[in-house]
């Protein structure tokens, strides 16, 4: 299931309970990040152990244009976590609908 940067940024301003992972790169995250923790697509197979927990939570994966995220998200999905979420543009979307204002 994905998301839209409307509906992300309505759940970000309600204080909505949810698992927001950035799955770039450190530098692109430096550059301009939405508060998402930092797990890079590359190292997510890895760490996924960190978000164990969160096996039946929902999960929103975002990266620069959705691309990564998707592949993220199928990735979750197979190792079980069922309710994971990719932001469709990814920060691209964002950017076009909110500029560079973080929420």
């Amino acid at each position: 299931m994905d998301i839209t940067v409307q509906e992300l940024h309505e759940k970000l301003q309600s204080g909505e309970k949810f698992v927001f992972i950035d799955v770039r790169e450190p530098w692109e995250y430096q550059e301009f990040n939405l508060g998402a923790q930092l797990i890079p697509v590359g190292d997510l197979m890895n760490r996924s152990w960190e978000l164990k927990e969160h096996l039946d939570d929902e999960i929103v994966l975002h990266c620069r244009s959705g691309a990564r995220s998707g592949m993220a998200q199928a990735l979750l999905q197979a190792q079980g976590f069922s309710n994971v979420r990719n932001l469709i543009g990814g920060v691209i979307a964002w950017k076009e609908a909110f500029g560079n204002t973080k929420p």
